[in-house]
């Protein structure tokens, strides 16, 4: 591949680990420089060392103080920001469920996925604008369907896209994009006991089929995800903002964006409230008499 991203400087929140140290070595090998930011000072300065041109800055940007001197410290090293990347995250804890959450763990799993979120993007933003554009790459999850239970985890990633398609129609006027990607791939935090007891416990619930359960428990390496992202940072995606992207193993995909479905549609000028009867019948239409019980 050709050093696309020369002269650009990125951000990389949660880089010094998993899938977002593969992606500050893909964007530092695209050419970009790069600020590897994570929680652990020391697996931030062994993934900076390791590149070239890399700073390292650790803390937790879910701190607006520290977001602030993140972003900061990416335009005192190299001059400007190109490239914000949102990596970081932490798992669910393990059995967690609407039955059993304490609220001072619901509300560190947003601050840790919507939180770092909202305060680089609110950061970096501005920044981006009086440049003349750039882009973010946010990290979302599966998980944002609800179908693997949870709270704070899925909470945070669905909020992660809503935020996002947000920021990319207010910047969209400003050459600034905004995308959404939910990677899959073999990390701490999905390797271990732990993890693969959480698996086997959400297919016996049946949240997980068969299939997903194999899948979650057989990822690919992290690089295979990171690719997408730089793709997403660079010039030739352009034209893309908005979006919420799959990437996992051999896989890229994308979920269409949710538009509504008509049920039922009178004016409301010449007709009263739809009637409970009429709700029913509109959520659980009737199929004609004599019509086959399959399509």
């Amino acid at each position: 591949m050709t050093a696309a991203l020369t002269g650009r400087a990125a951000v990389v929140v949660g880089g010094s680990r998993g899938i977002g140290a593969a992606v500050a070595s893909l964007l530092a090998e695209q050419g970009a420089q790069v600020v590897v930011n994570g929680r652990d000072r020391g697996a931030v300065e062994a993934t900076a060392a390791a590149l070239p041109g890399a700073v390292g800055f650790a803390g937790s940007p879910a701190d607006p103080a520290v977001a602030d001197r993140l972003i900061d410290t990416c335009v005192s090293e190299f001059g400007r920001i190109d490239i914000l990347v949102n990596c970081a995250g932490v798992a669910e804890p393990a059995g967690s469920s609407i039955l059993t959450v304490t609220a001072a763990q619901f509300t560190d799993l947003l601050d840790a996925h919507l939180g770092t979120v909202f305060q680089t993007c609110r950061a970096a933003a501005p920044k981006m604008v009086a440049a003349g554009g750039g882009a973010i790459v946010n990290t979302g999850s599966f998980a944002f369907l609800g179908d693997y239970g949870g709270t704070g985890y899925p909470a945070g990633k669905g909020a992660v896209n809503a935020l996002t398609a947000a920021i990319a129609a207010e910047l969209r006027e400003h050459k600034v994009r905004a995308n959404v990607v939910c990677p899959g791939a073999k990390t701490r935090l999905s390797t271990g006991p732990e993890y693969e007891a959480h698996i086997a416990e959400l297919n016996r619930r049946g949240l997980l089929d068969d299939v997903s359960a194999r899948g979650a428990l057989d990822a690919g390496p992290p690089e295979h995800a990171a690719a997408l992202y730089a793709y997403l940072a660079g010039d030739r995606a352009a034209d893309i903002t908005g979006r919420v992207f799959i990437a996992a193993g051999g896989f890229v995909g994308e979920f269409p964006r949710p538009t509504p479905a008509i049920l039922g549609f009178r004016d409301h000028h010449d007709n009263p409230p739809w009637s409970i009867e009429e709700l029913d019948a509109l959520l659980h239409p009737r199929k004609p008499a004599g019509s086959p019980s399959h399509p």
